[in-house]
């Protein structure tokens, strides 16, 4: 696996029912358009008209961007009213075509089309079971384990919605389900809450994403988030209707905090919670918790500008801007192969020489994983003539790998592990470093229960036995 120093995400998910019949694949890929920070190494969208052929579905998958891969002539061809759309982020090793979402499966029943953020930790064990009893697979992911699952379930089941609650009882992990049948539109969300999904409404179109931003570009309103453990079912007769069986007591929850860290776009709400006002806050956290003498405090776009805003805020040093961004260049970790990892550190920021020289400098980021972006991005500012840099953390230390559909790596990879602070500080040449204290994260969710596996190695749920990531990719 590549080795990169930036968090990834999965994937953004993305599902609309137009009630009055409207054609929706120029909407969704306005969502997803939203939703492209979640991933950009596939795309796809698969359409469905519910009052034509039923099962039959229209559907475009191609590596890269969105803008990259469909045209209005590529969108046009979508015809139909109801429809589902996906983002992906992969390892290296399985980013091919066959891999990108959604997945659309033809079975007895019908059709089914599934796009899917998160990652199964028992995915593995489930594959092995279907290839015994026959499935043959066309890709490597785990949505095709809970593809083959809400098919399976199915043909035991009264409706498409009570396939997918029990296709829930046997899957374990991190996963925001959109499902497309013939004439309904489905989401479901873990017991966990880990990723996020809401509901939203435009007219007589339903909406189902990954993140509210989606229905602020497509001008629909916020009706409200899937509840952890929720399914939801919509259709023309009945509109939402909701099964809640699968939920479990909030303190029970763990929601990713890396949604509200990094993740979702500052403009977002995660489960009724500001992500901008989150990163002031953490900002403002860092300030109280790991203060420092300073002349300007800059962030690390564009993650950590909010933490920077909200670190001046509290502290009253002057917050400015000290690198430009490339905006043509994508995040760091979607570039496979190291070579080309490194050029995109270079080519990505630029520190501006006239706004640091001579100056200390409070720098700040969402977090450090292997260390290898913080040391070069600690040499431009000394490199354009910052006196001090004085770098913090909007995150605690990474001590242990996520199994949810967040690509933190192994321990024996993580700088933090076995380090003291102060040895990870004379590593990436800082001059102080301070992260944020493990306390505080809690109130980055608006005290909404989190996941803290990848600082404490407890997680909400008993991890696998065994580190399988990137055996199956997610």
């Amino acid at each position: 696996m590549e080795q990169t120093d930036k968090l990834s995400e999965e994937c953004g998910v993305f599902g609309i029912y137009d009630f009055d019949g409207g054609d929706v694949a120029s909407t969704i890929y306005y969502g997803l358009f939203a939703l492209q920070h979640r991933g950009q190494e596939s795309c796809g969208i698969a359409v469905s008209d519910t009052e034509g052929p039923k099962g039959k579905v229209l559907s475009a998958k191609e590596m890269g961007l969105l803008n990259e891969n469909f045209t209005p002539a590529t969108l046009e061809k979508l015809k139909g009213d109801i429809g589902v759309g996906h983002v992906r982020y992969s390892t290296a090793g399985s980013s091919t075509r066959e891999n990108a979402q959604p997945l659309v499966l033809n079975y007895v029943k019908g059709t089914l089309g599934l796009a899917h953020n998160g990652n199964l930790i028992n995915a593995r064990q489930l594959r092995k079971e279907l290839e015994y009893s026959g499935a043959i697979f066309q890709t490597t992911i785990d949505s095709e384990v809970i593809a083959y699952h809400i098919a399976r379930e199915r043909l035991n089941s009264k409706s498409v919605e009570e396939a997918v609650g029990r296709a829930m009882k046997k899957i374990k992990g991190a996963y925001s389900l959109i499902v497309m049948s013939p004439r309904k539109l489905i989401g479901a969300r873990d017991p966990y809450g880990f990723k996020p999904l809401c509901i939203g409404r435009r007219d007589n179109a339903y909406i189902l994403a990954s993140e509210t931003c989606a229905l602020d570009t497509i001008g629909a309103a916020y009706v409200r988030d899937v509840e952890p453990g929720e399914i939801v079912t919509i259709s023309p007769g009945k509109g939402i209707e909701s099964d809640r069986s699968m939920c479990l007591s909030p303190q029970c929850q763990g929601r990713c905090v890396f949604e509200y860290i990094y993740f979702a776009r500052p403009d977002s709400r995660i489960d009724g919670v500001s992500v901008y006002e989150s990163r002031i806050r953490a900002g403002r956290f860092l300030a109280m918790d790991s203060p420092a003498e300073a002349d300007l405090v800059v962030g690390v776009p564009e993650s950590g500008n909010c933490a920077a805003l909200g670190y001046s805020m509290e502290s009253g040093i002057p917050y400015g801007q000290a690198f430009v961004k490339n905006a043509y260049v994508g995040r760091t970790f979607i570039r496979p192969g190291q070579k080309s990892r490194e050029s995109s550190v270079q080519v990505k920021l630029n520190a501006i020489r006239e706004a640091v020289a001579g100056k200390r400098i409070i720098m700040i980021d969402d977090s450090i994983v292997r260390g290898t972006t913080s040391d070069r991005i600690v040499r431009m500012l000394r490199e354009a003539g910052a006196k001090e840099v004085h770098m913090r953390v909007s995150s605690p230390p990474f001590l242990y790998p996520c199994y949810f559909g967040t690509d933190v790596p192994s321990r024996e990879q993580l700088i933090a592990y076995e380090r003291t602070v102060d040895e990870v500080r004379q590593i990436i040449g800082a001059d102080t470093l301070g992260y944020l204290k493990l306390e505080r994260l809690s109130e980055l969710a608006g005290g909404r229960p989190i996941c803290v596996g990848c600082f404490t190695g407890k997680y909400p749920m008993e991890p696998p036995a065994e580190d399988i990531r990137g055996e199956y990719d997610k």
